[in-house]
């Protein structure tokens, strides 16, 4: 019984991680086709991210430069 609830937590882990990465790619304008839940593996949750265009990918490694620059107390700008 405990290494089936630890495979729903796991579930819902995914569940939740994927929604939260789902509605910040939204604030920047991005969506990722395939992204998912894919299934608990080892009572861990996983997520898909799937494929993209070559433009999405981009303004994705543009959006994660920014915010790393951002944290690190660094100009935004490139």
């Amino acid at each position: 019984m405990q290494y089936r609830q630890r495979q729903d937590e796991a579930f819902q882990a995914g569940e939740a991680a994927a929604a939260n990465l789902r509605a910040a790619l939204a604030l920047a304008g991005l969506v990722l086709p395939s992204l998912g839940n894919d299934g608990p593996v080892g009572c861990r949750g996983i997520v898909r991210l799937g494929g993209c265009s070559t433009a999405v990918a981009d303004r994705l490694a543009e959006v994660i430069a920014a915010g790393a620059r951002a944290r690190a107390g660094h100009d935004v700008q490139p």
